[in-house]
C-alpha cells in the first residue's frame, strides 16, 4: 500500500516521518480509544492515534501527566511529540483523565501501556499491570457494550493467561473473548525515534486469545493505513516476541563492541569491518541461521571462534560474547543428549552424521559427537548417512569405527532401533517414519514434519 508521507524537520539533522494526508478509513475511525499509562509508549500512542483522526482519552494517576496532556503539552521529551499533541488538542481529539470508569464508558478499545520495571532479582514487576486490569475490570462490570482490552506493556509469556485475563474477569464478572475482547499488541517503539517507529514499523504483532477474532479485526482496522500486514500469532508467542527482539538487539550491540575491542587492539578500523559484515544481506543480515535447531559444527565456525577468542586472550581483550557462543553450543549438544537419555532405550538410530546435509564433512560434527558418546556408554548405535564413506577408498573423511554402524536405508535404521535421532533431512524420511510398524521414539534435531503415525512418539529439540 502506498502511503503519502510528510517529513517534518524537528531538530537539526533529525527527521521524523508522520502521516499527513493519509488516514484510517471512516469505519476504523469510529472506534474511540482509551490509553492507560501516559509514559513513553502511552504518550506516543495517544499522540499518533489522535494524529490519525481517532478520538483518544489518556488515563493516568499522575496529575502532572494528565494536566499536561489535557492542555496539549508533552509530559516527556520525545522528538515530534509536542507538535502532535498540540494538533490533537486543537482538533479536540485528545482528552486526559484520572478516571478509569469515565475512560471505559467513553471509549470502545483500551490500550494498556503501564510500566513493567525490574525487581531487585531481575524478575518482572507486574503490580502496575495487575492494578490497571483491576481498574478496567471494575469499569467493565457496569458497561453493557462490548469493549476490547489490548495489553501493550512488555510482559513475559504466560502473563496474559495467568494474570491479565483472570484479573479482568474477576473484577468485571465477565468472560474474556465473549463478554469483552482481549488481545496482546507488543510495542517496538524506541525512545527518541518513537513516532517514526510507530508509522514505519519493522513488524506489527497481534497476540490472539482463543477464537476472539473480533478484537483482532478491530486492531487490524486501527493499523490498516500503515501498510504493514500484521502477524497474528498465539498469545504466548506474541508475549515473547518483544523479549526475543530486545535480547537480539543487546547481543548485536555487545558482539559489535567485542569485535571493535579486538580490532582496536590490532589497530584495525572496526567500523570498516562491521560495514562489510552488514553489507552481506544473504547470510549476515538475513534470516540465515535464525531458526532454532541443533548445534553448529564443521570446519569453520568452531575453529574460527577458538582462534578469535585465543587472539583476544593474547591481547588481554575479554571476549564474553564469543565465549558464550561456544558454551551455548555445548549446552545445545547436552540438551539433545538428555532427550535421548530420557527415552531410556538401548538401541539408537541416527539419521544423519555429517555436521549438515549434502556434505561428507565430519569435522567437529555435533552428531558424530553424540554417536561417539552413546557408543562409549555401551549403547547399540545404527547410522544412516548416504554421504559417509564405508571404506577408506571412498573418502578422506573415512572413520573406521563408524563404518560398521552404517545402514543402507532409513527404513533399516527404523526397523533396528527403538530411538531415532533425526540429525539431517533426507528424501524418503517422512514415508519411512509414517510406515514404522512398531513403536519408536523420535528425537528431532532438524525440524521435520511431525509424523502422524501412532507408533511414533515425537520430541522436538526446541519446538
Amino acid at each position: 500500500m502506498d502511503i503519502e508521507l510528510n517529513t517534518v524537520r524537528l531538530a537539526a539533522k533529525q527527521k521524523v516521518t508522520v502521516l499527513d494526508n493519509y488516514y484510517p478509513s471512516a469505519e476504523a475511525r469510529r472506534y474511540r480509544i482509551s490509553v492507560f499509562g501516559a509514559g513513553y509508549v502511552g504518550c506516543v500512542s495517544s499522540a499518533c492515534l489522535s494524529n490519525d483522526g481517532f478520538s483518544v482519552v489518556a488515563v493516568d494517576p499522575d496529575r502532572f501527566k494528565v494536566e499536561r496532556l489535557a492542555g496539549g503539552l508533552a509530559p516527556i521529551v520525545e522528538p515530534g511529540l509536542a507538535e502532535l499533541l498540540q494538533t490533537a488538542h486543537a482538533s479536540d481529539l485528545l482528552n486526559a483523565t484520572h478516571s478509569a470508569a469515565d475512560a471505559i464508558n467513553d471509549t470502545d478499545i483500551s490500550f494498556c501501556c503501564v510500566g513493567t520495571p525490574s525487581l531487585s532479582d531481575g524478575t518482572l514487576d507486574t503490580n502496575h499491570v495487575r492494578q490497571v486490569c483491576e481498574d478496567i475490570g471494575k469499569a467493565l462490570r457496569h458497561k453493557s457494550d462490548f469493549h476490547i482490552v489490548v495489553m501493550r506493556s512488555t510482559i513475559l509469556p504466560g502473563t496474559m493467561e495467568e494474570l491479565v485475563i483472570p484479573t479482568l474477569e474477576k473484577a468485571s464478572g465477565k468472560s474474556a473473548g465473549r463478554d469483552f475482547g482481549i488481545a496482546y499488541y507488543p510495542e517496538f517503539l524506541r525512545e527518541s525515534t518513537a513516532i517514526a517507529d510507530y508509522y514505519k514499523p519493522g513488524a506489527i504483532v497481534f497476540g490472539q486469545y482463543a477464537d476472539d477474532t473480533r478484537s483482532i479485526d478491530a486492531l487490524k482496522a486501527l493499523v490498516g493505513h500503515i501498510g504493514i500486514t500484521p502477524h497474528v500469532i498465539p498469545m504466548r508467542s506474541a508475549e515473547i516476541v518483544k523479549y526475543a527482539n530486545n535480547c537480539w538487539h543487546a547481543v548485536k550491540i555487545s558482539f559489535s563492541n567485542e569485535i571493535g575491542n579486538i580490532c582496536k587492539a590490532k589497530n584495525i578500523d572496526s567500523h570498516v569491518v562491521m560495514d562489510v559484515l552488514c553489507s552481506d544481506t544473504r547470510l549476515n543480515i538475513s534470516k540465515a541461521y535464525m531458526k532454532p535447531g541443533f548445534a553448529y559444527g564443521g570446519s569453520c565456525l568452531p575453529k574460527d571462534l577458538r582462534a578469535l577468542t585465543a587472539l583476544g586472550r593474547s591481547m588481554n581483550v575479554p571476549t564474553p560474547v564469543l565465549d558464550a557462543a561456544r558454551l551455548a553450543n555445548t549446552v545445545q549438544i547436552e540438551h539433545a543428549r538428555s532427550l535421548v537419555d530420557a527415552a531410556s532405550h538401548e538401541t539408537i538410530g541416527f539419521i544423519g552424521l555429517t555436521f549438515k546435509a549434502d556434505t561428507d564433512d565430519l569435522r567437529e560434527s555435533p552428531l558424530l559427537e553424540l554417536v561417539e558418546g552413546f557408543l562409549g556408554k555401551g549403547k547399540e548405535v545404527t547410522v544412516y548417512d548416504p554421504n559417509v564413506a564405508r571404506d577408506a577408498s571412498q573418502s578422506r573423511n573415512f572413520l573406521k569405527h563408524i563404518a560398521p554402524l552404517l545402514c543402507d536405508s532409513i527404513r533399516d535404521v527404523i526397523a533396528a532401533c527403538e530411538v531415532i535421532v533425526i540429525g539431517n533431512r533426507y528424501p524418503g524420511l517422512k514415508d519411512a517414519l509414517e510406515s514404522a510398524a512398531r513403536p519408536v521414539t523420535v528425537i528431532d534435531l532438524a525440524r521435520i514434519e511431525q509424523p502422524e503415525n501412532r507408533n511414533v512418539t515425537y520430541h522436538g529439540l526446541c519446538w
